[in-house]
């Protein structure tokens, strides 16, 4: 699984063995072709024979076995946001805005939702040869933007014939069952008939995994650990008098079990109330569907001219459901018939002598506020390669594109029908509706679009290689490149649909204003390679950019390979880095939102008892109003690292490899505060509660000021091991492990704030992370048996002292097998999370789910899975 795994995985064919050891090729991070494992640089090759043999069925699960990506954002933690049902890398934990994720070695657009990083789902996964992941900062290549590394799919060169595949994956549990299907024809032999065309239709459909279908995520109310996932916005609804008697008609009777729980009062001024558990009311895992398709042709030309088209056409559609929507505030009289204890049947509640109620409802009969994220990437590419006057040339054109929208498919309601529905007596808050109010309630809900948002790049790029000398070593190789990139991101919401949702804040889209943001740059760069002795090369390469709107950096490179014996290699390399914002990060539009969490309002509720006339319903323990949005005053983030690292084989067929990298970031973007964080200390942070000018209620709190944070360091350790057994009679053996230990990850909170060591606690890095395989072949048989662990840390602690913990390692062992004795056929089935571990308890309340970290863990279990390969000659 690296870079040296070409001088490990020895071929039982020794001319195939022979023919791969001379063949030179251009590898992630270097523009120069030599023989695979040679670079200077710290290089992953994964290939897809590898990850689909243990059984892996998306690129998430693809980058989750590798060490040095921290965490894969997934798109289960877009439920409850606006993050349009993403997924992206983050390696070295220095946030996926760092990592460059690349096809064949040309950008894709960024996911329109938050302009960071490219979503993964838009990936031709059935149509990928390898992985590449470049394990060194700032590439001189792709762009110094790549701060942390680069991730760099690569698909299938050609592909002649038919093949089929059907997938299934079954959980043991409920939820969550996977299928995929796709098929990949080609003709042509690029070789033979000097050009091949191949194209690959691939489906994958990923079922929902409800809350309530985990013990540990079903509910929000967990006294032994001090969590209390509740609102007092309920169904049935809560009241507060102009006396200032709250209460809930229902509650004597036991609420609305098991949604909603009740809450006993002190008999005065507290009649007992309802709290709502919305945490019964999401979605561990969302559904998803994706649909791929990716063309290719290539033509050879002259006697070294190759020329190469491909399309890619990806669509993902991410549904997700949070609970109904809190609507606060509405009044009704006591002439009203579903006023406690008048006509309507609404029990009666000690204390009411008539006077007017302010309720907060969640109507349960529109269900779960649903929307539907569709995302659509095309990409286009023209590239040619060549050579004329001893130089090879290569050039491209590429386009790329992702749209996004966003449609209300159930739950929201127009917020202008629902206070004189409740006037008119239509509307029950207190109970369930009868044949009117149900009418009332679906002619309320809205469906519709309610936001668009694409993000396009376009670019030319040139690249030419000669050999200029001979040097005690080898050839001294130049390679000279420019490009030319144009950046477009646009997001535009429908506000005839998403205003009327807006009074209750249902949705975060409300008061957005459309945004329309553009920027170009244009760099340079050179590479020369000296291998000044057969034992020392020498890489040298800089490059130049100038971004419209960022100014213009420098950013140089150096790396070093020195080989002293045939069994060790020492590499080291250090460079300097440049992010400009995105255009996201600085304009995008700023959100009405609620907290994830229930906090007390510092002002109106503190110490958790409510001020005297101010509704506790909505100030104790409730989820708070926010905004959140980007800041155009950003500058960009510069970034120094190096590594150096040595590559071993003790014994025939043992390699190993340890490096260490250390990565520094100054003027680090990011946002400065968690919103545990904020409410821990209101009294710091009082600028960023807003209240109205009589101070007598909470307009909102800024959850997400982006800023120029300071520095960001990052460092640690790579351990890479590969061995092949000596044959046995039952077959061969082989075993891999890749590991990352992270020695420091520091960063800065605010401008001001002392650096803060983020090892092993939440939102930090973890310590130690490591994948281990073990596989055996035997003519058509194979079986490999894998294992991916995560080291413990520190729980996000957003609760009482006494209930504040660690979160316990993570260890996921999967068995596959294979067999390929049947004509034309590949059979692969298999167990993930052999064992059946659930994800470790996490107290986290960053995440609409309960009671794990969705960030590091799969709520989906012990399931089964089935692959069907045929191939058509």
């Amino acid at each position: 699984m690296t870079a040296t795994q070409p001088a490990l995985a020895q071929d039982q064919n020794k001319e195939q063995e022979q023919a791969a050891e001379v063949q030179r090729v251009t590898v992630t991070g270097s523009s120069i072709k030599r023989i695979a494992g040679e670079s200077a640089l710290p290089v992953t090759i994964m290939k897809a024979d590898e990850f689909v043999s243990k059984g892996m069925t998306t690129i998430e699960e693809v980058l989750s076995s590798v060490s040095a990506n921290q965490q894969t954002t997934v798109g289960s933690t877009s439920i409850g946001f606006d993050g349009g049902g993403k997924s992206s890398a983050n390696l070295r934990g220095l946030g996926d805005d760092r990592t460059l994720v690349l096809l064949n070695g040309r950008r894709l657009a960024n996911h329109p939702f938050d302009g960071s990083s490219v979503d993964l789902n838009a990936i031709p996964f059935a149509a990928l040869d390898r992985v590449e992941i470049l394990r060194d900062g700032a590439s001189h290549i792709y762009g110094t933007d790549a701060v942390a590394g680069v991730i760099n799919f690569i698909t299938k060169r050609s592909f002649t014939g038919v093949s089929a595949t059907a997938e299934a994956v079954i959980p043991q549990q409920t939820g969550g069952h996977e299928k995929r299907g796709n098929v990949t024809a080609g003709f042509g032999d690029l070789q033979k008939d000097g050009y091949n065309v191949f194209g690959v239709l691939d489906y994958h459909d990923q079922g929902r995994v409800r809350s309530i279908d985990r013990p540990y995520s079903a509910t929000g109310i967990q006294p032994a650990y001090g969590i209390n996932k509740t609102s007092g916005t309920t169904f049935p609804a809560n009241f507060f008098s102009a006396k200032g008697i709250t209460g809930n008609p229902r509650y004597a009777s036991g609420c609305f079990a098991p949604n909603t729980v009740p809450q006993a009062g002190n008999g005065v001024t507290d009649m007992g109330t309802c709290r709502q558990d919305y945490a019964r009311l999401v979605d561990d895992i969302p559904d998803t569907k994706q649909t791929t398709a990716y063309v290719k042709g290539a033509l050879r030309f002259g006697a070294y001219g190759l020329a190469t088209l491909d399309y890619l056409h990806s669509e993902s559609e991410n549904i997700s459901r949070i609970a109904p929507p809190p609507l606060t505030g509405l009044k009704m009289s006591a002439d009203n018939k579903w006023y406690p204890g008048a006509a309507g049947g609404t029990p009666a509640v000690s204390g009411l002598t008539g006077e007017d109620l302010t309720i907060n409802w969640r109507p349960l009969e529109t269900g779960q506020r649903t929307s539907k994220n569709l995302g659509v990437s095309d990409r286009v590419v023209l590239s040619v390669e060549g050579s004329a006057y001893g130089w090879e040339l290569a050039g491209g054109a590429s386009y790329a594109q992702t749209r996004v929208t966003q449609d209300f498919t159930s739950g929201y309601v127009e917020d202008a029908m629902i206070q004189p529905g409740i006037t008119a007596g239509t509307l029950n808050p207190f109970g369930a509706q009868d044949a009117q109010g149900a009418a009332y309630l679906q002619n309320a809900l809205l469906i519709g679009n309610a936001l668009n948002a694409k993000a396009k790049n376009a670019s030319v790029d040139v690249r030419a290689t000669r050999d200029l000398m001979t040097l005690p070593g080898g050839a001294l190789a130049l390679a000279l490149g420019a490009e030319h990139r144009t950046e477009n991101s646009t997001y535009t919401v429908n506000h005839a649909i998403v205003d009327q949702a807006a009074i209750y804040r249902a949705t975060a889209l409300f008061g957005v204003k459309d945004q329309d943001a553009s920027r170009s740059l244009s760099a340079v760069y050179a590479e020369l390679v000296a291998p000044l002795h057969k034992t020392l090369e020498l890489q040298l390469a800089a490059r130049s950019d100038r971004y419209s709107d960022a100014g213009s950096t420098f950013n140089p490179k150096v790396g070093i390979r020195f080989q002293p014996l045939k069994q060790v290699m020492f590499r080291a390399s250090a460079n300097t880095g440049f992010r400009a914002p995105t255009l996201y990060e600085m304009h995008s539009p700023v959100f009405d939102t609620y907290t994830v969490g229930a906090y007390d309002d510092p002002q109106l509720c503190p110490g958790g008892v409510a001020k005297t006339g101010v509704n506790p319903l909505t100030a104790c323990h409730s989820i708070q109003p926010g905004k959140s949005g980007g800041n155009p005053e950003l500058h960009p983030e510069k970034s120094r690292s190096y590594s150096f690292g040595v590559v071993f084989e003790p014994v025939k067929d043992l390699t190993a490899s340890l490096d260490y990298w250390h990565i520094k970031v100054v003027d680090g973007i990011g946002a400065a505060l968690t919103e545990a964080e904020l409410f821990a200390d209101p009294e710091k942070y009082r600028d960023r509660f807003h209240y109205n000018a009589g101070g007598t209620a909470l307009d909102y709190v800024n959850l997400s000021s982006l800023a120029n944070l300071g520095i960001r360091k990052s460092s640690g350790v790579d351990l890479t091991l590969q061995y092949r057994f000596p044959q046995t009679p039952i077959g061969w053996f082989d075993t891999w492990f890749n590991g990352t230990y992270v020695t420091s990850n520091v960063w800065q909170v605010t401008p001001d704030a002392d650096p803060f060591e983020s090892i092993g606690v939440y939102n930090g890095a973890t310590r130690w992370k490591h994948n281990l395989a073990l596989r055996w072949m035997n003519g058509a048989w194979s079986t490999t048996l894998s294992q991916r662990y995560t080291s413990g840390y520190v729980d996000q602690n957003a609760v009482a002292a006494q209930y504040q913990r660690d979160v316990s390692a993570n260890s996921i062992w999967t068995l596959s097998g294979a067999y390929t004795g049947f004509k034309n056929t590949t059979v692969t089935a298999g167990i993930k999370n052999l064992l059946n571990t659930d994800p470790p308890f996490s107290n986290q309340n960053a995440n609409p789910q309960t009671g794990y970290d969705p960030r590091l863990s799969d709520p989906i279990g012990r399931a089964y899975y089935v692959r069907l390969t045929y191939k058509f000659k």
